[in-house]
């Protein structure tokens, strides 16, 4: 099953009698970098295995989303790597335009200065100075959450290789006539002073006024409603739907819009619902996609009202007032005019919001480069329709064909300083050009280039192949594209996941960027409450990590990780993860104690015992269901079998069940030893991709190997032993039911108890020593009276309780809870006898009935037993 090496000589000897985690993950994850085990290979002939990381920001720290996404990543590669596999896991960070613009000016402010005072040039050179000091802080926490990635490789949005990348795409895309410019209504953000996307605008109910206004005089007038009061002073119309009887005279005829001495035409729109408010609508085509919309429509004019920082730029009374005082005072004078027909405060509802720095997102028209995302998108939703490549949980196919296929064309151009600048260069005589990588842009007076930089979501939707040496053909590339699964939040499909899919597909001649879309939960309080700073309920997991080690924190997160499911998450839970790596720990340095070893090969099956042939047996099925949850992603399910066997297979049952054999000595001792060896080899195997420290240190002293990192991956050997699995299926039955019947009673689990035992003929009786043991049953002696008798599997336990129970309270509550499970046994029967209730209940509901009557049958059953081995008052 796994290869041989020679065992050290007193293994425990080298193994503190505690675990420390702070004292072995640092030197241990330092090691694994000095020797090169993360490092990719180009050049292999090995089949590659390849992940890229989603780029954290720059400005970021390890939070646990992180945490969680980064353990599953690891797990991924690690146990690849372990297959066999040329794993490359690639790191690195993105330039985060916005966000890292914002810490720097920042500091400007602080300072008394803004960007402004510093110029572009001087400013991008502090933004590159805060990169080198503070950037990056969270490839350092990666190195503690022990992420095995490929450091030689680590990678950044806005070093020259990408740069390049981004040039290139650009240039293409713009020669197919896939970039364009063009004035249209974007999202501008007043606080930081940009267009942002469609998907960085977060929607909240805000507590704002809806306000109804009269526009016109008596026959000739109508009401409309807004939210938006100071955007009427760039009013160019009025609209009503065209079969609207009640305005079907106004529609051609030009009103007076209050406040102003304009008017402004009524038209006829079927965008106009005749049934929400009054029918009609202003139109305001320069703050408002759908007023733009309509605008293009009837061609009307569309005038700017309001400058980048949200200040009124027209209208004298008006002039120079932020957008909500111009707001307030706006109304204010529509009062006194008397044109407020109604207001209604506080008016709910949803307004958008920057997603960097939260201040209330302004439409505005604005001239920006647009990618025509049609033709991209379509190819997206083509390679996952045609199974080119597959999303997991398939259900979440749905929300990934819902975005690509109603996509709009997306705003790239930033009214930022720190990004990739856009490559157009625009002359004197209204000349466009479009400068590729390798050009040199055109030179000679009034010649200028674009002042705008690129969303950032362009530069890290070439993240798969940008990082590799694309545009060029290199040796990477060629082995390592296409990536074989993204892992990443179902939060980020429309942010990242579509955006790498189109520019993977257009740019890679039709090969998409990766195999499989793993998408992911978020991490939420042990209450399923979103974790965030102002709650408070969010948690650093360096703290976690401090405290209980990254092995706990690690298998926490994998143990909540069901695919698409959000994961809750609890210091208790990771603490008792700690439990697990001390159980791991301890039972190892026991086992190494007594004997386990890897020393030559297996015994042949003769030689071993039912307890023995039981572990084998359970330990390849447990290889095989590990192989399959990994295939499928269910690192939840992969994670609760690999504890269940590690802690009640191997520990609580085949080392306490072999003790008699360790402690008797002899040959079987040492074919029990070579097995429980081999079983604690095959183990930490699978445990270290989600628990890479404690198991590399308990591997590396049990077996004289060298690392986990580059050990093989178990295989299945196909050995199954159902008869002795069910022989040891009963020993553990007949152990649980005295531990119960002792639990009952009230008995010390250290209290001996004489007892005789009547197994017959089973092969029961071959275990007679390890269960008297485990039970503390005492030999019955020649005074031996049987107080109680247990059925159990294929025979009796007889037990003599005397001077331990009040033989006659113990009958008297037997009896009555005896009575209470017949009881329960009647209601149940009753319920599920009753026609007219099953053909109602819900099928959960009838379940659950069943349920309790199957319990109350063996609840009987066992209290009857009970009370038959009691001997007579």
């Amino acid at each position: 099953m796994t290869e041989n090496t020679q065992t050290p000589s007193s293994p425990t000897s080298e193994l503190p009698t505690t675990y420390a985690p702070a004292e072995v993950e640092g030197k241990l994850y330092e090691r694994w970098v000095e020797r090169g085990y993360f490092e990719a290979d180009a050049k292999s002939e090995k089949p590659a295995y390849t992940i890229v990381i989603p780029p954290p920001n720059v400005t970021g720290s390890l939070h646990l989303g992180h945490a969680f996404q980064h353990t599953l990543m690891d797990a991924l590669t690690r146990r690849k790597r372990m297959q066999g596999y040329e794993s490359l896991w690639l790191p690195g960070m993105d330039h985060a335009g916005i966000a890292t613009q914002n810490k720097v000016e920042q500091q400007l402010a602080e300072e008394g200065k803004s960007r402004h005072d510093l110029g572009r040039e001087e400013f991008t050179d502090r933004v590159w100075k805060w990169k080198e000091e503070y950037g990056g802080k969270i490839l350092g926490q990666m190195r503690r959450l022990g992420d095995g990635v490929d450091w030689s490789r680590e990678r950044f949005t806005m070093d020259e290789g990408l740069s390049k990348a981004v040039q290139t795409i650009f240039k293409r895309l713009y020669d197919d006539e896939l970039i364009y410019r063009a004035e249209r209504i974007i999202n501008w953000c007043p606080r930081c002073l940009t267009a942002i996307s469609d998907i960085e605008v977060e929607y909240q109910d805000d507590a704002g006024e809806l306000v109804s206004i009269r526009y016109g005089e008596g026959e000739d007038s109508l009401v409309v409603a807004t939210t938006r009061a100071e955007t009427m002073l760039g009013d160019t119309a009025v609209a009503v739907h065209p079969d609207d009887e009640r305005y079907a005279h106004l529609i051609g005829k030009q009103i007076k819009l209050p406040l102003t001495d304009r008017t402004i035409p009524v038209v006829a729109d079927t965008h106009v619902d005749p049934e929400f408010g009054t029918g009609a609508v202003k139109v305001t085509p320069a703050h408002d996609p759908n007023d733009f919309a309509i605008g293009q429509r009837h061609d009307l004019q569309s005038l700017t009202v309001m400058d980048e920082h949200g200040v009124i730029t027209v209208h004298g009374p008006f002039l120079g007032l932020d957008r909500f005082e111009a707001r307030s005072a706006i109304v204010g004078a529509l009062r006194e005019q008397g044109r407020i027909v109604a207001e209604k405060r506080p008016y709910m509802h949803s307004v958008g919001h920057c997603s960097r720095c939260k201040t209330t997102v302004e439409p505005r028209l604005s001239m920006q480069w647009w990618v025509k995302v049609g033709p991209l998108a379509q190819a997206a939703g083509d390679a996952v329709r045609d199974g080119r490549v597959k999303i997991h949980p398939e259900d979440m196919s749905k929300r990934y064909f819902d975005w690509v296929d109603n996509m709009h064309d997306w705003c790239i151009s930033r009214q930022l300083w720190w990004g990739h600048r856009i490559p157009i260069w625009y002359g004197p005589e209204g000349q466009v050009v479009c400068v590729g990588p390798d050009e040199q842009p055109p030179a000679g007076e009034g010649w200028r280039q674009d002042p705008d930089v690129l969303d950032t979501w362009f530069s890290s939707g070439l993240w798969p192949f940008s990082t590799l040496g694309w545009p060029e053909r290199t040796p990477d590339l060629e082995k390592f594209y296409a990536t074989d699964v993204l892992l990443t939040g179902h939060d980020i499909i429309f942010f990242w996941v579509a955006r790498m899919m189109m520019f993977g597909l257009y740019a890679m001649d039709g090969v998409a960027p990766f195999h499989t879309i793993a998408l992911t939960g978020l991490v939420r309080d042990e209450f399923g409450k979103k974790m965030s700073k102002s709650n408070p309920n969010a948690v650093d997991p360096l703290d976690w990590m401090d405290k209980y080690g990254s092995d706990a924190v690690r298998f926490t997160l994998a143990k909540g990780a069901n695919p698409g499911a959000d994961v809750p998450i609890g210091e208790d839970w990771v603490q008792a993860s700690s439990k697990f790596a001390n159980k791991i720990w301890n039972a190892t340095r026991f086992a190494l104690m007594n004997g386990a070893t890897i020393e030559g090969e297996l015994p042949p099956v003769e030689r071993l015992s039912a307890t023995d042939r039981w572990i084998l047996s359970r330990l390849n099925k447990t290889v095989a269901q590990v192989d399959a949850y990994y295939e499928d992603y269910q690192f939840s399910k992969l994670s609760e079998a690999l504890y269940h066997f590690a802690w009640d297979e191997v520990f609580d049952w085949y080392v306490e069940l072999s003790k008699t054999t360790f402690f008797a000595g002899g040959e079987q001792a040492k074919v029990s030893g070579r097995v429980l060896g081999e079983v604690i080899d095959v183990m930490l195997r699978l445990l270290h991709p989600v628990v890479p420290f404690v198991t590399e240190t308990l591997w590396t002293t049990l077996t004289g190997g060298e690392s986990l990192v580059i050990a093989d991956w178990p295989k299945d050997s196909g050995f199954r032993d159902e008869a002795a699995e069910a022989e040891i299926a009963s020993v553990q039955s007949v152990i649980t039911e005295v531990r119960r019947f002792r639990k009952e009673q009230g008995l010390q689990d250290g209290q001996k108890v004489p007892a005789r035992l009547e197994l017959g003929a089973t092969a029961l009786g071959a275990h007679e020593a390890a269960i008297r043991q485990l039970l503390r049953l005492q030999p019955e002696g020649d005074s031996f009276s049987a107080t109680a008798t247990l059925p159990v599997a294929g025979g009796t336990v007889a037990l003599d309780l005397s001077g331990t129970i009040d033989v006659a309270a113990e009958r008297k509550r037997l009896t009555k809870d005896l009575g209470a499970a017949e009881k329960e046994k009647q209601q149940a029967e009753a319920k599920l006898g009753n026609e007219a209730f099953i053909a109602k209940a819900p099928d959960n509901v009838v379940d659950k009935i069943k349920g309790r009557l199957a319990k109350a049958e063996a609840d009987i059953a066992r209290l009857q037993a009970q009370l038959d081995g009691l001997p007579a008052a």
